[in-house]
């Protein structure tokens, strides 16, 4: 699977799981009003795990220190920051709440950035998310502190995700440290969510399997496979995509009419990314950001 995937170009990959999470994520949207968030995010992380344990088989023997203990980071940091995501669309519009999370990886990318092009296209990706998402058509006392609280943690673990994605790709040999990440990240958010269990009927189930496929395993999967051959940096810019293909989704699903703020929005956030994978994407990382991730 790693040696088919090889020769998929990353970017590719990165894009696939998007595409791929959009769908899980319009699913989600239907099963988090009757189980809650908590309840939402342990069925997904359950499936996943069970999906991702009888198909990767990893080894639970034979690892380094060094590697258990990036492993486990990244399942902490994969599971909270579905949790806290999750939890902030109780308090806050959607777009909005994907606007500040963003905030993560795109001070990642900013933190390592080396050229001015860099600036300029994560730059021009803030600019893009903050207008695809209207964030700025809401008043500032309508949002609730808690909810741009819950957003921020999950763009902080979005991108501390980013970053243990790369390392546990690099301590793990094809998708074993994702499958020994899911069950941790399970474990997790347990606590959390199992007060549900009395709710989770067939049709509940049904739903919970078909958002672990397409919000975790796929795209998880894919992203995991792609950071082993692309910077964090450009990984970072490139997930700015996502409300793009959001807001596009919504025009060709739902009918959705996009306004001409959020047309331009989707212009800059693909000029962004577009910069990068012509400018950047080809480049290896410079020593220090290769040291960082």
């Amino acid at each position: 699977m790693t040696s088919a995937a090889d020769r998929v170009p990353a970017p590719l990959l990165v894009l696939a799981g998007i595409v791929s999470v959009q769908f899980g994520g319009a699913l989600a949207a239907t099963l988090v009003p009757l189980i809650g968030a908590g309840g939402s995010v342990v069925l997904r992380l359950l499936f996943a795990s069970a999906l991702l344990l009888v198909f990767v088989r990893p080894r639970w023997r034979g690892h380094s220190r060094r590697a258990w203990l990036t492993v486990i980071a990244f399942g902490v940091a994969l599971g909270l920051m579905n949790f806290t995501f999750y939890s902030s669309l109780a308090h806050l519009p959607i777009g909005v709440a994907v606007t500040i999370e963003f905030i993560g990886p795109l001070s990642l990318a900013a933190a390592l950035s080396r050229r001015w092009v860099d600036a300029v296209a994560v730059t021009a990706a803030a600019a893009g998310v903050v207008l695809i998402s209207e964030a700025l058509s809401t008043p500032f006392a309508d949002l609730e502190k808690t909810g741009i609280a819950l957003a921020l943690l999950a763009g902080a673990f979005w991108a501390a995700y980013i970053v243990l994605a790369g390392r546990t790709g690099g301590e793990f040999p094809k998708l074993e440290g994702l499958a020994l990440a899911m069950v941790v990240a399970t474990v997790v958010t347990l606590p959390l969510g199992i007060t549900s269990a009395p709710s989770w009927s067939p049709d509940i189930l049904l739903k919970a399997f078909g958002i672990a496929v397409l919000s975790s395993v796929l795209p998880y999967s894919l992203e995991l496979l792609a950071l082993r051959r692309l910077s964090a940096k450009v990984f970072g810019i490139l997930l700015s995509l996502e409300p793009a293909f959001a807001a596009l989704a919504g025009l060709l699903v739902l009918g959705q009419v996009l306004s001409p703020t959020q047309l331009v929005g989707m212009a800059l956030v693909v000029a962004a990314s577009t910069l990068v994978l012509g400018l950047g994407a080809r480049q290896k990382p410079d020593p220090a950001e290769a040291a960082s991730t």
